[in-house]
């Protein structure tokens, strides 16, 4: 199954539990699922190729406030609260020949240091695999989705996406290329899984608040998973496993992804908290997933081979 970008298919700039899905995939199923990014502000010059449907998007009024341009939500056949819908991330292409890079005012993770509003626009070779930055530099593509995530409980009602919670997201994670794997709980029926805000490339820490925007297609396998333990978002690698911590404060992000990495080591190797602890110190490494989406970003990361 397709599902493409457009008015009718996109939600730009929140999250909502009472959308009705865009389609309906049983457990298992592959979905190919194409998106956009960018408001009229980001559009290239002459000579490079706008999705269509990003201009149809525009025609219907740009959100007042910041947000992502999300496609979906995709339901599941049999999801239900308190299962967890495993996300085999089989393939990740560019969509068009160019991306977008800003920095604003009271923004990213220097929120003070610069005054103007700055743009780029950077062209991006999908047969070389690499994006031209206006300095000169080459700098090899990495493409994932920002935001991936199933809808959020009913009872927060309508939430912006710029924050990443426990629904997943605006993760920001760089890990999540295809070939992994993320780990997302379900909160309402059919799950409702939803993606956006293709990078080209990020650092971690996306300190300017923006990695290489551009638009994306993503090619899913959407799993129903009833024997995991897991109420948090989690990832796998195929060498990886990664746990992670959202929140205000960088150091609460620290313990989050650490407690839930002692935890899954634990259970994983049959040893005891105490002992997960201290192989965490060992051969654990905590990475700054990202500073400027309010709610800060921490990963876990533990390699599949000591297991």
């Amino acid at each position: 199954m397709i599902v493409n970008a457009g008015p009718e298919t996109c939600h730009w700039g929140y999250f909502d539990a009472t959308l009705d899905p865009v389609a309906t995939v049983p457990s298992g199923a592959e979905v190919t699922i194409n998106t956009i990014s960018g408001g009229p502000e980001v559009l290239p010059g002459e000579g490079f190729h706008i999705p269509p449907e990003l201009l149809e998007m525009h025609k219907t009024g740009v959100p007042t406030v910041p947000g992502h341009l999300l496609t979906g939500p995709v339901a599941v056949e049999g999801a239900m609260p308190g299962d967890v819908l495993q996300v085999d991330i089989l393939d990740v292409k560019l969509r068009q020949d160019w991306g977008y890079t800003f920095i604003r005012p009271l923004s990213g993770t220097l929120p003070l240091d610069f005054a103007e509003r700055y743009d780029i626009n950077i062209p991006l070779d999908a047969q070389s695999g690499i994006a031209a930055l206006p300095w000169g530099l080459k700098l090899p593509l990495a493409p994932f989705f920002g935001v991936m995530a199933v809808a959020p409980p009913r009872a927060w009602g309508r939430i912006s996406t710029i924050e990443p919670r426990a629904h997943g997201g605006n993760l920001d994670n760089k890990e999540l290329v295809a070939g992994t794997t993320l780990y997302l709980p379900v909160f309402n029926e059919g799950a409702l899984f939803s993606c956006g805000d293709g990078h080209g490339a990020q650092g971690d820490g996306e300190v300017c608040v923006t990695a290489i925007e551009t638009a994306l297609q993503g090619r899913f396998r959407l799993t129903v998973r009833r024997n995991l333990q897991i109420t948090y978002p989690e990832a796998e690698t195929p060498t990886h496993l990664i746990t992670m911590g959202m929140h205000s404060d960088l150091d609460t992000c620290v313990e989050i992804a650490l407690r839930r990495m002692i935890s899954v080591v634990s259970d994983r190797v049959g040893i005891s908290r105490a002992e997960a602890y201290m192989l965490c110190s060992l051969a654990g490494d905590l990475r700054i997933t990202q500073t400027v989406n309010r709610e800060k970003g921490v990963h876990m990361m533990m390699a599949k081979s000591l297991f």
